[in-house]
């Protein structure tokens, strides 16, 4: 049950309230399935802990009613209801009646946070506006629903006129509405106004619990956010990876070290699942986050100037208390023309490789002539440079000496491989659902003969020239899982297949070193 609010009483929590199942699936070309659904409430409320997930708007398809049905049913299971979250329209008993139907009990109701929506959109008075407000909330209460409600385009609304936006408040207020959600729809708030109209509709109802919903057209979902919560919000709406109309929504993995770290407030959800989370939604929607996406990002803990890595050898002089580890994360340090001796050291020593002073210096000045050709390298394919360069390198026990790949319009591609493995030489075919796909499965027939495990590939990369040249440099980054050790390799060729068998040729004989010495 959620008791009455008062600001000024406010807990020391803020509220995260998550709506990538509803919100997030308004990005471009992103459909969750039911299955994808359900395994991310589940993830989300007993994982990542957040206080509320959305999952759906009301009377949308018949997939989203078995969506809402399978979440609906497993969280009734689990004690959890009332954290599962509906939009629902301002249609009397349409959307309660469709949510109530599929065993929900919180709904969201959209209502225009702004005169000109109310106008110009519905065609309406704000009185008649307020009258189906009032019914509809009086008809879901009478169900037995908590009711919430969105003040849609609540950013114009304030700056525009700021009564119509008080007496909605004052409908919503005197109608039993739990949460007022304010709701920056198109992103046009800055923190500075953020700071100035929050606090005069939360002081003008000291009772009512409020929300900040965050839209990043400008950047500043975050900063809006954080502003809002300064303000005096009760808690903010997020999406994983930001997910969202247009430029998207507040991040989650983003918003929560904010939280915890810029105001005098915590948040409940686990710093620690952040990163499997953002990657089960890229995952399911098929949308790759940038590289320097905050916390999560493949490269956001990575030093990439050799003063940065010297400086972090010398007694952490640039880290910051946003380190990887508080999101189980590692600091890497990448490999090119910026790259200093520490650089190389630090590498090195996760390699467990240790060199000579000239053999170092050797190892550093290969590196940087590659950064120069714009070749990149991955701490791996520092075995490669040292066994090339130095005596202190590793044996090469894995090599491809052939392969063909044959594919056509009408049948599987089939692959046909030699290879010498630990001295001997071996051959297999297999058939795949792509060139590589049958290449590696014809490496996991040997590998199964000589009962030896195959890591898992766990990310595949390809990266080519900006400007369409069909006989461009291909360069294909894999990353694979042996254990609890991730290899990541690249291969470089002006074929894809071939560029991403050099980088699987490489993987395997650091998988094989790594065995020896594991």
């Amino acid at each position: 049950m959620i008791l009455p609010f008062n600001s000024s009483t406010a807990s020391s929590f803020v509220e995260i309230m998550d709506t990538t199942l509803r919100d997030g699936e308004q990005t471009e070309e992103v459909s969750f399935s039911s299955s994808e659904k359900l395994a991310l409430a589940k993830k989300l409320l007993l994982e990542v802990k957040v206080d509320r997930i959305e999952i759906a708007s009301a009377r949308v398809s018949k997939g989203e009613e078995e969506s809402c049905k399978e979440i609906f049913v497993w969280a009734k299971e689990a004690g959890l209801l009332d954290k599962v979250e509906v939009l629902g329209f301002v249609d009397y008993n349409k959307s309660v009646d469709w949510v109530s139907s599929l065993g929900g009990k919180v709904i969201n109701l959209l209502c225009k946070g702004s005169k000109n929506h109310c106008l110009n959109q519905l065609h309406k008075t704000p009185q008649e506006h307020f009258f189906d407000i009032k019914k509809t909330a009086e008809y879901a209460r009478s169900k037995g629903f908590i009711v919430n409600a969105y003040l849609e385009d609540f950013s114009n609304g304030i700056k525009e006129d700021e009564k119509y936006v008080f007496d909605l408040a004052e409908i919503l207020f005197s109608n039993g509405v739990k949460r007022a959600m304010l709701a920056d729809t198109l992103g046009v708030l800055s923190p500075e106004e953020t700071l100035k109209f929050v606090p005069k509709i939360i002081s003008a109802f000291p009772n009512m619990r409020f929300d900040f919903h965050g839209h990043n057209d400008y950047g500043l979902a975050v900063a809006n956010s954080l502003a809002a919560i300064k303000a005096g919000c009760a808690g903010v709406h997020v999406t994983v990876n930001g997910l969202g109309e247009r430029a998207g929504n507040t991040p989650l993995e983003a918003i929560v070290p904010v939280i915890n770290d810029f105001t005098e407030k915590k948040c409940r959800a686990d710093e620690k699942k952040l990163v499997a989370i953002s990657h089960l939604v890229e995952l399911f929607s098929k949308r790759r986050i940038e590289k320097n996406h905050p916390i999560v990002g493949q490269v956001v803990f990575t030093q990439t100037a050799g003063i940065h890595a010297d400086g972090d050898k010398k007694g952490g002089l640039y880290k910051s208390k946003l380190s990887a580890d508080r999101f189980t994360r590692t600091t890497k340090y990448a490999l090119g023309k910026l790259s200093g001796k520490a650089s190389i050291e630090i590498s090195l020593k996760q390699l467990g490789i240790t060199l000579s002073k000239d053999d170092l210096a050797k190892v550093l000045q290969k590196v940087i002539e590659l950064g120069d050709k714009k070749q990149f390298v991955s701490k791996e394919d520092l075995f490669f440079i040292v066994n090339e360069l130095s005596a202190n390198g590793f044996v090469q026990k894995f090599k491809v000496l052939d392969y063909k790949i044959a594919s056509s319009a009408h049948k599987k591609p089939r692959a046909s491989v030699k290879i010498l493995l630990n001295g001997k030489n071996y051959s297999a075919v297999a058939l795949g659902d792509g060139g590589y796909n049958a290449f590696i499965n014809a490496l996991k027939k040997i590998f199964a003969k000589k009962k030896l495990s195959f890591p898992q590939l766990i990310d595949y990369e390809v990266r080519i020239p900006v400007g369409g040249r069909t006989d461009a440099l291909v360069e294909t980054k894999t990353v694979w899982k042996r254990g609890n050790r991730k290899i990541e390799t690249i291969g470089v060729s002006t074929d894809q297949v071939e560029a991403a068998i050099k980088a699987t040729e490489k993987m395997i004989n650091v998988a094989l070193m790594i065995g020896e010495r594991d």
